[in-house]
């Protein structure tokens, strides 16, 4: 703390009857030790623990379950904006479903947690002096703590550290799911306490949330900040503590032999298995903490949302993963998004069609969302212009077209109502990268509270990321493939992740009513288990096989598959194998988007000399594909060539 904080402290007290003042950080110091090797050293004594009581689960397991128990439960709740806290017990019981361990061994962890607290904290001695006095004068404290930890734990660490008799009272914003940063805590400890505010002054060395909140609720402050050399110090412990993480997970996958794959669909077990396990695992992470707070219901977006689907309920099943979420198969497309976002004569639509219809004309987009040929006046075979579409289409040439897009759209919202019905959190699950379907139904349903889970995330396209905050990439969220992060490894060839999940079905286009009167979709009857998403899909049939092996509720293997896993999908994708090129050369991709054409993944270079080739490189989706293909000879130089160039590139990006 600094003297003149101190001194300011000495003087203001006199002024109140009540002190309420933070805890960590103010009240209790922590040392060098940042959170993450706190959580190491936790998770190495509840590993030993775990082992004495029958269950062999290493340390980083527990290590990495513990992160994503505890980010996608933060994630979730931020998501929302209401405010609320993720509880110790929360996080922890999640952390041991995903690995297969009874949750009632979250007490058991909870107190190695309070053990390795103690050892990185010390009293804030000049201010234990002040308060001590303070209560001598028949001062009340009372401390408040923005903490997943209970009150009784925060309360033990306390008395350990400063001793006992200091502190009246200790309220947790896990115990009562208000924070200091969103403000209500302090009314509520102050409604339990019989605290007049104006008598009241709070301290803490958050300055946001320990002043400016509590400013802006007219209460009385005063900021005690920590010395920013010490931060700085626990920031460089938790990333070397990561650097030896990372390191350990690295050692541990390539020790692994490198498989032959005999065919695409044991690619697919091997290799996509583990890694859709693990993303499975992850919406349930996500979906488990938004249904603590709200009714949320999970739509898995047409068509590669459908075998996501497949593979969460083979997840959940196997797992023992309890989740009350409704869950539905949500007949849309970005085709389909884009009208709504078209009728609200929203921006997003139109900088989405200009993405997609590059150099065609405003005729050829119209019979796109009109889902048949228009036979429209000369000014519509101008080259399209997002700028200019809404005033052509709201025009009187325009009477036509926008009547079947409304039409369509009605049938659509009729869809969408019926399947959210009454639930208040719509999260979207689908195997996109920017989240364009977010973007395009929130402007066009901007009611609805919307927000969506990706396997990645990441603006490839160069738009606005004003909706980024209600997307999240749950394996990777990086913009560019990094190579210090495996898992963006997808970045580099997303068309895989595409082909794993979607079904051999049409594309999302037009809606009708059937004999019954029920809104129909021209892919046909996509509910889930009335069709095998699997079928003609080789990748996923053999993910799918993956997810049937493994023992009932032996979750960790998961995260041991998945650690090599993901190593052998950045060989594969990076240096493929004559084998890999095989499994992976997906042929082509439909280009979507109300359009039948398609786009081949390599393109056929047979006709061209060296140079052509060489230049055209870039021109696939998969160029590592087609270095190897194209270039059997000078394979390894050009491979090693595009390969250190990534590096390079994300280097510069760290250090910037």
């Amino acid at each position: 703390m600094r003297e003149d904080g101190l001194s300011s402290l000495k003087e203001m007290v006199k002024n109140y009857a009540v002190i309420t003042t933070d805890v960590f950080d103010t009240l209790v110091l922590r040392n060098s030790m940042s959170e993450r090797t706190r959580i190491l050293r936790a998770e190495a004594r509840m590993s030993k623990f775990l082992a004495e009581q029958g269950y062999a689960i290493e340390r980083d397991h527990l290590v990495s379950a513990r992160f994503s128990a505890q980010r996608w439960a933060f994630r979730a709740l931020e998501t929302t904006g209401i405010g609320g806290e993720v509880t110790f017990e929360d996080v922890t019981t999640r952390q041991l479903s995903l690995l297969g361990i009874p949750v009632h061994f979250w007490k058991d962890r909870l107190g190695f947690e309070i053990e390795v607290e103690k050892t990185a904290l010390f009293p804030n001695e000049k201010l234990k002096l002040v308060l001590s006095e303070f209560v001598a004068a028949q001062g009340k404290i009372v401390a408040i703590s923005d903490t997943i930890l209970p009150a009784s734990a925060v309360t033990e660490i306390i008395n350990s550290v400063c001793g006992p008799d200091l502190i009246h009272k200790v309220h947790s914003s896990a115990d009562l799911a208000k924070t200091k940063r969103h403000g209500e805590i302090f009314s509520a400890v102050h409604a339990l306490e019989a605290i007049d505010p104006q008598t009241a002054l709070h301290i803490g060395d958050d300055l946001k949330a320990d002043v400016i909140v509590p400013s802006k609720l007219r209460l009385n402050s005063l900021h005690l900040p920590r010395p920013s050399l010490r931060n700085k110090l626990r920031k460089l412990n938790g990333g070397l503590t990561e650097i030896t993480l990372r390191r350990e997970r690295m050692a541990r996958a390539t020790s692994a032999q490198r498989p032959t794959y005999s065919s695409t669909e044991e690619f697919g077990r091997i290799v996509m298995g583990p890694i859709i396990a693990q993303f499975c695992q992850m919406i349930w992470t996500y979906s488990a903490q938004a249904e603590t707070t709200h009714t949320p219901v999970l739509l898995f977006c047409a068509r590669g949302g459908v075998g996501i689907r497949e593979a969460f309920e083979r997840t959940l099943k196997t797992l023992n993963l309890p989740l009350n979420a409704k869950r539905e198969n949500f007949l849309v497309s970005r085709l389909i998004a884009a009208r709504a976002a078209i009728m609200a004569r929203n921006s997003a639509a139109s900088e989405e069609l200009d993405r997609e219809f590059k150099g065609d004309s405003f005729a050829k987009v119209a019979n796109a969302l009109g889902g048949r040929e228009f036979n429209l006046p000369k000014e519509w075979d101008a080259t399209f212009s997002g700028d200019a579409f809404f005033d052509l289409l709201f025009g009187e040439t325009g009477e036509e077209v926008l009547h079947v897009i409304k039409t369509q759209n009605d049938l659509f919202k009729e869809h969408f109502y019926d399947i959210i019905q009454n639930c208040d959190r719509i999260i979207l699950c689908d195997t996109g990268l920017y989240g364009s379907t977010q973007r395009l139904l929130s402007a066009g349903f901007p009611e609805l509270p919307i927000e969506t889970l990706h396997l990645a995330r990441s603006n490839y396209k160069g738009h606005s990321e004003e909706h980024f905050p209600k997307v999240a990439g749950l394996m990777t969220e990086q913009n560019r493939y990094n190579s210090l992060e495996i898992q963006s490894c997808i970045l580099r060839y997303w068309h895989v992740i595409e082909q794993l999940f979607e079904p051999d079905v049409a594309s999302v286009r037009t809606f009708k009513r059937n004999e019954n009167g029920a809104v129909t979709a021209n892919s046909g009857d996509l509910r889930f288990g009335s069709f095998s998403p699997e079928k003609g899909n080789a990748f996923l049939t053999g993910a799918l096989s993956y997810l049937d092996t493994i023992p009932k509720g032996e979750g960790h293997r998961v995260f041991s598959d998945a650690e090599i896993a993901w190593h052998r999908l950045s060989l594969a994708i990076s240096q493929p194998t004559v084998t890999e090129l095989e499994c992976l050369d997906l042929g082509e991709r439909s280009a979507d988007f109300g359009r039948s054409n398609k786009v081949e993944i390599i393109t056929d270079q047979s006709e061209q000399n060296f140079a052509q080739k060489l230049a055209s490189i870039k021109q696939n989706l998969w160029r590592e594909g087609a270095i190897s293909r194209e270039f059997k000879v000078l394979k390894g130089p050009l491979l090693m060539g595009v390969n250190l160039a990534h590096f390079l590139r994300g280097a510069r990006r760290a250090f910037r």
